[in-house]
């Protein structure tokens, strides 16, 4: 080798060595920044701990419970980098993250220390990715919210999307009538706005008035017509004949509110036919003023209620009949003569959401779209499924506050104390074989002649069965008729609504007997998988459960199951999977033969179930802010 190759070797020598230490030295600065940052974070917790300490207050989550959630989270994220499962710079972005979160912490995340490291930084990334979404701001204009004024399954998705979306870290706001029957004491700082606005209706400018308040944790404004005051100012929230100019009236005034104050949501969210008007009245009249950047999403969560109206009346709040009165706009598919105001929703929509936990989109289109068939199958392609869900920060056995014991999928020993607490709260004698909770409306047709097989076949296990009604007492008829025949020491029935037996009714059984898995007003199946309670439906009003037979998807792979799914006429959505499969064909009687005989699978089954999170801020939420930021992207 020659002096000038050798020469050349310690040349590339020197550079590699001098490369190789500006590495180390900028390694040795980012360590140690990753350690001031550490020691400030710590810092400000001992800040917060040594400040002053809030009491307990039922509901809320204290300082305590707060720092402790947080300062674990943090010292588990140093256990990641130093375990070599994430690098620096992907746990300081985590942490700021964290940081910058840090009151949403205990609603975020539950049961820390029971997760593994793999589970936590699954759900830190997952929070991460979230955190970097620009947030949006949304207005739902609608005609029921819980707690305020509530009839049917569309106030509680209101509240519940809204609330998930909100921890999301988005605005969400929500414009309603101003009920005369509503329920002003669940609305925070409510106040009457100073001034008032005028609204467009048959040919005049009307004045409204304006009220604002906050409702579990919402911005909520109610419009008060003053010339139409009779409009709201009623019994109940519907079923009078003029119920077309009550909620055409309230829909335009809500549009001119919006022009009026300035306001420029992203998303304009509609539900059903009482505010699906605003869809053809955002495009023909609104968009040019000011709501260039907003879009429009419709929520429907029953197809057979559509209000058909004469063309003309189309006129009272702005709009054109004649342009409207039209085959693929407004005109009723069946009853040519008459505009269909549902219809109007669907077609002026940037997104159409069906609600449903069971249903397909096929299936809702051929057989349940109650004559829209023709319109649904023309705008397929922006109709998506969204489940229901449930409020997970009432309904999680790990955190009831009614219970006598908490658990979870990790730790089930609770489970057994709540059962325990439930016979001796309702007076049974000695243990049983199983425990069967019958939870119903109290508005549903029940089928004792169907029913009544099965809770004797129970009975003769040495099963306890407890009935209860929701909301409403349990004395129809066919109830007191099942009552009379199945006079038993281990039969209970509970004639009054009890909301924290409810919750141990569902803890300490371990089977929940319900109407239908498709429950959009309480979720009791999906509630009950949370609580380790396995579901099983009697669909009492079709005289058994056999909805899904000939339909077995428990060997249909994850992947392979959105294709199979869509086969079998079912859509995508995994939480229909799961009931599918695992309850989908299962009977009182192969449930309590699983119990009895094979245990440990059904322990398996159990824990399954209670990993899944049904809540409103899982699958619902996912699939709304989809569609969100596809049409605020169009």
């Amino acid at each position: 080798m020659s002096d000038t190759d050798i020469w050349k070797l310690f040349n590339d020598a020197q550079r590699n060595i001098v490369y190789l230490n500006k590495q180390r030295l900028a390694a040795v600065e980012e360590l140690k920044k990753l350690q001031r940052e550490k020691e400030l974070l710590l810092g400000r917790i001992e800040q917060l701990e040594a400040g002053k300490q809030m009491n307990v207050v039922e509901g809320t989550v204290t300082k305590p419970m707060l720092l402790s959630s947080f300062s674990e989270l943090l010292l588990r994220i140093d256990s990641m980098v130093l375990l070599g499962m994430i690098g620096t710079s992907e746990a300081s972005d985590i942490r700021k993250k964290v940081m910058d979160r840090k009151d949403n912490i205990p609603d975020v995340f539950h049961d820390i220390q029971q997760k593994t490291d793999m589970e936590l930084l699954s759900e830190l990334r997952q929070f991460s990715e979230k955190t970097m979404r620009k947030a949006l701001h949304i207005v739902h204009i609608c005609s029921e919210m819980e707690p305020v004024v509530s009839f049917g399954s569309l106030a509680s998705c209101v509240t519940g999307l809204s609330c998930a979306l909100q921890r999301d870290g988005n605005l969400v706001e929500v414009i309603l009538p101003k009920y005369a029957n509503m329920d002003l004491d669940a609305i925070q700082g409510l106040r009457k706005a100073e001034a008032e606005f005028d609204s467009y209706f048959s040919g005049r400018w009307h004045k409204n008035r304006v009220w604002i308040g906050v409702a579990g944790g919402l911005g909520l404004t109610l419009i008060e017509p003053v010339y139409h005051s009779s409009f709201f100012n009623r019994d109940r929230i519907y079923g009078y004949s003029d119920d077309f100019e009550r909620f055409t009236y309230f829909s335009r005034a809500s549009m001119d509110y919006l022009v009026k104050s300035g306001k420029q949501p992203d998303i304009l969210h509609i539900h059903n036919w009482e505010t699906a008007i605003i869809g053809p009245l955002f495009w023909d009249i609104f968009v040019h003023q000011g709501l260039g950047g907003t879009r429009v999403l419709f929520t429907c969560h029953d197809l057979s209620s559509q209000c058909l109206e004469q063309p003309d009346k189309l006129g009272l709040c702005g709009l054109d009949p004649h342009r409207l009165h039209r085959p693929d706009r407004l005109q009723d598919n069946n009853k040519t003569h008459l505009v269909n105001i549902l219809k109007g929703g669907i077609v002026y929509s940037n997104k159409v959401v069906m609600m449903s936990s069971v249903l397909s989109k096929e299936r809702i289109i051929h057989s349940l779209s109650h004559g829209l068939e023709p319109t649904l199958a023309i705008h397929k392609e922006k109709l998506l499924i969204a489940p229901y869900g449930f409020d997970g920060t009432k309904w999680d056995p790990s955190r009831d506050k009614l219970l006598p014991a908490n658990y979870s999928a990790d730790d089930i020993g609770g489970k057994a104390v709540c059962k325990v607490a439930l016979r001796q709260r309702l007076g049974f004698s000695g243990c049983s074989s199983a425990i069967v909770g019958c939870i119903f409306s109290g508005v549903i047709d029940i089928d004792v002649d169907n029913l009544k097989p099965a809770i004797q076949h129970a009975l003769r296990k040495g099963v306890q069965c407890i009935f209860m009604g929701l909301k409403t007492p349990v004395r129809s008829t066919t109830m007191q008729a099942l009552q009379e025949e199945l006079k038993d020491v281990n039969m209970r029935f509970v004639n009054k609504y009890d909301e924290a037996l409810l919750h141990l009714i569902l803890a300490g059984s371990d089977i929940i007997l319900c109407s239908s898995f498709d429950d959009p007003l309480f979720q009791i199946p999906l509630k009950a998988i949370k609580y380790g309670s396995s579901p099983i439906s009697l669909d009492i009003r079709n005289g058994g459960f056999r909805q899904f037979e000939g339909h077995d998807f428990r060997s249909i792979s994850r992947k392979e199951g959105f294709r199979q799914s869509e086969r079998h006429d079912f859509g995508s959505l995994m939480s229909t999977q799961y009931i599918i499969s695992t309850f989908g064909k299962m009977s009182l009687y192969q449930a309590l033969d699983e119990i009895n005989n094979d245990p440990s699978r059904w322990t398996w089954r159990m824990k399954d179930g209670m990993s899944k999170d049904f809540s409103w801020d899982a699958e619902c939420l996912d699939i709304h802010w989809a569609a969100y930021t596809f049409i605020k992207n169009l």
